[in-house]
């Protein structure tokens, strides 16, 4: 077996191979592209589009595509032969800088938001120079941008980027004003994947996670998480050949996986790989989870990667801790310097700023059907954002506040009574789990997103919204003099800071106290994605896109159609497999056993016995209780869900779905779950949590 480091990206055509496969000129064009953004020759595309091609087939590639992510949240991939027939009965190969640079699939047959219709299906495929082109299954992956004929943004991947390039142009206006001019600012991004491994044929008995990828019933388990054993525990051999393997597949394709271990509830893991751009990581991150559902099915097991598969213990997130970053430095890192703590407050504050002002749109960016079961409990945050800082930064921030920080001019050196700033790195606060935003010494960790999600959006919001508060210090300290700047600044940061310190919070975010004060301060509380989905067209949201060149009002309302057209579909999925799991699953199961203890009954009393069989009898009235419970529950989920059904707009068919049929299946669930402890073993017709949760 090749050294471990020789492993490592053997299926991409990295720099490294660029450089190894192009003559050095092309190379040197090319990476002016990727690097500074210089158009793409059609000569230089035609020359890369050869090396490509040769290192492709020299790995074993037979077919290329475009590979990109439309706004269905998963990855699209249309595959194309390298081979082409010369008409004499042979062949060649070949692969052109025009089908390297812009492909063309069928735009209507993906979701738009109603951007383009069936006789409106020209789309294009854009390649996406700074995101390396990767082998998967013989197959050349080139990543892409998807617009439509018109040039709306179809896709996840081009307002990512437009707003990494927002935030790029204003960190370095900003980081003018400190003597500092970087070749480029970038927001660095590490997600952390939760999933969850159950076997195959546990997966092939239950239709709800088939159908919906949760379990819509299932009585809790005699023993769940409560014993604090599984996280971080030894790792079961079946899992971890699964491990080892997804290492060797995602090492070969250039991703950085890092660290893996058991996750709190019981079947569940994580996998954290190491930062890099906010692009390249949400590429590496969809590619992950494909892998990753892939090599399950080589061990016998099935990767549940929704939000929530089993109630009553943890969900699945994706952590998605993000910095900021140059060449050589992270903005985010308060230095062992008092020199660098005025450039990272400014920073701070940028982010504080636009976390408090634009938390519903930061809020709606995450928001999906599996993500409102997750939110608020079992160690993921609650729906109401807020940032946690620790006590250190509390207290330096506070500081500012109250006015008792001062700065020399002539160095920018604050001076806050105390070496605070310094003393971050020693990691003297507690880690708040409970908190959707945190500070983590030099990055923040966003808890919010779901594991299923593409995060994206997420990043995609958060670097328009902190590159508009950069712009706005930018602007307010545009021509002020070196030897007043220092001062300016800090100004600008302490009336920043106390504008947006209510987002500002360290306790315990599942707390009945904190809803309350949480309302008092004004901070949005939106429990489902039908509350949260308005707040991306809202004017506010529409005019921070369009003002950092993000998103254009059109393509901002079509997101929001997309999202919520999503939503009602995968809650009408959800509600109709519940219904029919109910009634012809587990109801003739429940009546099967009744009949069963109701014929025992008779046997026992027709031959004669003397007991009064009262147990038996009191069984048999929970039975058939429990059948009327359900028949009743049934009912009720059915006339809401009829309902959702006929009402006319996305946005009211989303808010039945939220308001009513959700609780309805809440109370089928409950009665159907209440059986699961009353009906034998043999006749309970699915795997139960104690099943599935606990294999060896």
């Amino acid at each position: 077996m090749p050294a471990l480091e020789d492993r490592f990206g053997t299926m991409v055509f990295s720099d490294a191979e660029q450089r190894r496969y192009l003559p050095s000129d092309i190379y040197k064009r090319l990476s002016a592209t990727i690097e500074e953004g210089e158009p793409l020759d059609l000569d230089v595309a035609n020359a890369v589009a050869h090396a490509m091609k040769t290192w492709a087939i020299e790995r074993g590639a037979t077919h290329y595509a475009h590979w990109f992510q439309p706004l269905s949240c998963i990855t699209s991939e249309k595959h194309e032969a390298f081979l082409e027939p010369k008409g004499d009965g042979t062949a060649i190969t070949k692969f052109s800088g025009k089908e390297l640079i812009q492909g063309e699939p069928d735009a209507s047959s993906f979701p738009t938001g109603g951007l383009r219709a069936t006789f409106e299906a020209r789309g294009y495929t854009a390649w996406d120079p700074t995101s390396p082109a990767f082998i998967k299954d013989e197959v050349l992956c080139i990543p892409t941008a998807f617009c439509s004929y018109t040039g709306e943004a179809l896709d996840k991947k081009t307002p990512l980027l437009r707003s990494m390039k927002a935030l790029d142009t204003q960190a370095k206006r900003v980081l003018g004003f400190f003597g500092k001019h970087p070749e480029r600012v970038v927001p660095s991004v590490g997600n952390e994947q939760e999933y969850f491994l159950i076997r195959e044929e546990d997966y092939a008995r239950r239709p709800d996670l088939i159908l919906t990828g949760r379990t819509l019933f299932g009585a809790p388990p005699c023993k769940g998480q409560e014993l604090e054993e599984h996280y971080f525990g030894a790792i079961r051999p079946t899992v971890n050949e699964f491990m080892k393997e997804l290492d060797d597949e995602l090492w070969a394709l250039g991703i950085p996986a890092k660290t893996k271990h058991n996750e709190v509830a019981p079947a569940q893991h994580e996998l954290a790989p190491v930062f890099t751009n906010a692009n390249r990581a949400v590429d590496e991150n969809l590619i992950t989870m494909e892998e990753m559902r892939l090599i399950a099915s080589r061990h016998g097991l099935v990767c549940l990667q929704h939000e929530k598969p089993f109630e009553g213990i943890n969900g699945s997130g994706k952590h998605n801790n993000w910095s900021l970053a140059t060449e050589d430095a992270n903005l985010l890192d308060p230095g062992e310097t008092p020199e660098e703590n005025l450039q990272f407050l400014v920073f701070l504050a940028a982010v504080i700023a636009a976390v408090d002002e634009y938390q519903d749109v930061l809020r709606a960016s995450v928001a999906t059907c599996g993500n409102d079961h997750r939110l608020g409990a079992n160690e993921a945050p609650p729906a109401i954002i807020s940032i946690f800082l620790g006590d250190l930064l509390t207290e330096c921030v506070q500081k500012i506040v109250d006015g008792k920080a001062s700065v020399h001019a002539a160095h920018g050196v604050l001076d806050l009574g105390a070496d605070v700033l310094p003393k971050l790195q020693q990691d003297n606060s507690d880690r708040n789990r409970t908190s959707p935003f945190a500070f983590t010494g030099n990055k923040f960790e966003f808890r919010m997103p779901g594991s299923a999600v593409n995060v994206s959006d997420a990043n995609m919001v958060l670097d328009t919204a902190v590159a508009l508060e950069l712009k706005r210090f930018a602007d307010a300290l545009e021509g002020v003099g070196a030897d007043e700047f220092a001062e300016r600044a800090l100004d600008y940061v302490r009336e920043s800071l106390t504008m947006h310190q209510r987002i500002l919070f360290g306790g315990n975010g599942y707390s009945e106290e904190w809803h309350e004060e949480a309302e008092r301060r004004g901070l949005a509380n939106l429990p489902t994605t039908a509350d949260a989905l308005p707040a991306f067209v809202t004017e506010r949201s529409i005019a921070l896109f369009d003002e950092m060149g993000v998103l254009s009002e059109v393509e901002v309302r079509s997101r929001y159609e997309v999202k919520l057209e999503k939503y009602a579909k995968r809650m009408n999925i959800e509600a109709r497999t519940m219904e029919r799991m109910a009634r012809r699953t587990y109801l003739p199961r429940i009546s099967a056993y009744a009949t069963k203890i109701a014929k025992g009954i008779d046997t026992v009393m027709g031959a004669g016995g003397v007991s009064t069989l009262n147990f038996e009898r009191d069984l048999l009235e929970r039975l058939l209780e429990g059948v009327t419970v359900i028949n009743e529950a049934i009912l009720e989920l059915t006339v809401v869900h009829n309902k959702a059904l006929e009402t006319e707009g996305w946005q009211e068919k989303a808010d039945v779905y939220a308001h009513e049929v959700v609780p309805a299946m809440e109370r089928l669930r409950a009665s159907v779950d209440a059986m699961e402890d009353v009906v034998a073993a043999d006749y309970w017709p699915v795997p139960t949590y104690d099943d599935i949760l606990f294999y060896v």
